[in-house]
């Protein structure tokens, strides 16, 4: 992907050398909401039962800055890196709210280390890249990266791209009302029933990241030879059936909250060739 010597985003909040904070987040309902959206968005439920043995009763800290370990020379390449894929989206997502008549909120990237906290509560790096809509910032520890290319097998830097532009895809997603009707029906219908709409939520997220793509290619002629491949390949490598079937054996259908590898890669694909937001609608689409 060509990205080096490009325009940077200013939106960027580095939280790499806080000392992750240890939030004390009480008992009952306000740590098992918290816990919940944890397990939502992802996270390793070993981790988050950790996270449940550690909370104390008591009252929240933040994070001290300046007492964390100096980020690496590879983790600053990242963190240029990132900086300048976010700078497209904005730059693809104005112009785009800008034909719909709407203005864009551009969202800030925090960009953190272990443990952060965010307005959805206290998040590791075992949930992944994350977007918080109650703070609308999108979070991202770049030992994510890592991850990525040792764990998931998915490397490349297009790959690296296309997760920070899903994540971006929740915000466009936020802006536009459809995170809150998706949010308004919790509780409303049975948890399969919402885990079904989850996963359309999480299609179209793939769909806007394929469309942010679309648009950054024509505009600055972002890919090289094998971009393509290494986007598909992360969208494959995070699909729910795969992500079960490796860490228990078998699938759960029921239980999809973000889509099988073959749904993820047809609407990031299908946002990438249309380049059309008419294109996205996830929901009302009869086969996904």
């Amino acid at each position: 992907m060509r990205w080096q010597d490009r325009e940077q985003s200013t939106n960027v909040e580095d939280r790499r050398r806080a000392t992750p904070a240890k939030v004390a987040m009480g008992g009952g309902l306000g740590t098992l909401a918290v816990l919940g959206i944890l397990l939502l968005l992802g996270a390793d439920p070993k981790e988050v039962l950790n996270l449940a043995l550690q909370s104390n009763v008591g009252s929240g800290q933040t994070s001290s800055p300046g007492a964390g370990t100096a980020p690496s020379r590879e983790q600053d390449e990242l963190a240029r890196f990132v900086s300048v894929v976010l700078a497209d989206t904005e730059k693809v997502w104005s112009e785009q709210f800008q034909r719909m008549g709407k203005t864009y909120v551009e969202p800030q990237l925090v960009l953190f280390s272990g443990r952060v906290n965010s307005a959805c509560g206290l998040a590791s790096s075992a949930t992944g890249p994350f977007y918080c809509p109650a703070d609308e910032k999108v979070y991202v520890d770049l030992d994510f990266y890592r991850e990525l290319k040792e764990r998931f097998r998915a490397p490349g830097d297009f790959a690296q791209a296309y997760v920070l532009a899903h994540e971006v895809g929740h915000h466009v997603q936020k802006l536009l009302g459809i995170t809150d009707k998706v949010d308004a029906m919790r509780g409303r219908v049975s948890e399969v029933e919402y885990n079904q709409i989850s996963v359309r939520l999480e299609l179209q997220a793939d769909f806007l990241a394929g469309m942010w793509a679309h648009h950054a290619q024509r505009q600055w002629n972002i890919l090289e030879s094998g971009d393509l491949e290494e986007a598909l390949n992360a969208a494959s490598a995070i699909g729910d059936d795969r992500l079960q079937r490796e860490a228990q054996g078998h699938v759960v259908p029921d239980s999809f909250t973000h889509g099988t590898s073959a749904q993820r890669i047809r609407w990031f694909r299908k946002g990438l060739e249309s380049g059309d937001f008419s294109k996205g609608d996830t929901f009302s689409a009869r086969e996904l």
